[in-house]
């Protein structure tokens, strides 16, 4: 940052830039934009920051994040308790959410399994899994894992760990997106894609 800019606006800049996707000069340019609409951004977003800090909390059934404990999807009667959708964290709850197509319920992980990382399976919401699986009510827990090293070894432990309750484990499928081009897929997709193939 510049010499002239106060210790504030550094501050600002470097909380920004901790931002996932927020590089340091999209972090200045954020900081810039925030200070230049005071009125309209800085004070708005400081007031949002100030409540969401106070009020969201993560739900104590799944695991997402909500000013209501259980959260809203939790407390929805009209779910589907048998079905239980498995992410990595709770953006993983919000793009099945926006999609609108799956109407049961959610666990979040909270993480991966990574040797590299030293993320075992204690550093996640595994227990709290089996736990709900084993009250009986799941018929079958959805796997909505990422298709990385990481995402395939988490789901292939949390199979393993479930397979003793008699719950159908399923992932979701991989391949070829609707509207997708082929010229346009990585390798891996298009070979993920063969694999998953089914009849036309």
């Amino acid at each position: 940052m510049a010499a002239s800019a106060g210790p504030e606006i550094e501050r600002l800049i470097a909380l920004l830039g901790k931002l996932p996707g927020l590089g340091p000069r999209s972090a200045r340019r954020a900081a810039l934009a925030l200070l230049k609409r005071r009125d309209q951004l800085l004070q708005p977003l400081a007031q949002a920051l100030s409540e969401a800090a106070a009020k969201v909390r993560a739900c104590q059934v799944c695991g997402a994040l909500d000013t209501s404990d259980p959260c809203q999807v939790c407390s929805d009667p009209g779910r589907d308790n048998a079905l239980i959708c498995v992410v990595e964290e709770v953006g993983g709850l919000w793009a099945m959410e926006r999609g609108g197509a799956f109407r049961g319920r959610y666990h979040v992980l909270g993480g991966l399994l990574s040797a590299l990382d030293g993320v075992g399976p204690d550093a996640l919401r595994v227990t709290e899994l089996v736990r709900r699986v084993g009250e009986g009510q799941a018929r079958e827990v959805i796997l909505a894992l990422p298709a990385t090293v990481d995402g395939q070894t988490t789901a292939h432990y949390l199979a393993e760990r479930l397979e003793p309750s008699g719950v159908q484990v399923t992932m979701l499928a991989r391949g070829v997106p609707v509207g997708g081009e082929l010229d346009w897929l990585d390798d891996g997709t298009i070979a993920q894609a063969l694999r998953a193939r089914r009849p036309a």
